[in-house]
């Protein structure tokens, strides 16, 4: 885990020495650079979510909660190969023959 740490750590370093040797000005057009994407994904955004509260439709039904447990179909066919009553199986077989 400290490897990894170190890892990033210098990683991190050699960014940082890159980003310093850089000269200023073009720092300060790789930062306005990414506050405009910043900024067009933002204002994309938010026109999509006008465009959909727009286009909306604007009925809300409103319904009782129904249970999802009463709903089941209940198979009368039993399930053939459940590990809960195999294993259930075998306990009682070995202790009806202890009797």
């Amino acid at each position: 885990m400290k490897n990894l740490r170190t890892t990033i750590n210098n990683w991190f370093d050699r960014l940082d020495g890159q980003w310093r040797a850089m000269p200023v000005r073009k720092q300060h057009r790789y930062t306005l650079l990414l506050f405009l994407g910043y900024a067009l994904l933002s204002v994309a955004v938010l026109l999509k979510v006008c465009y959909d509260i727009a286009h909306s439709d604007s009925t809300l039904t409103i319904e009782h909660i129904e249970n999802p447990i009463n709903g089941q179909n209940k198979s009368s066919v039993s399930p053939q190969d459940s590990i809960n009553k195999i294993l259930k199986r075998k306990m009682y077989e070995t202790c009806m023959s202890c009797l």
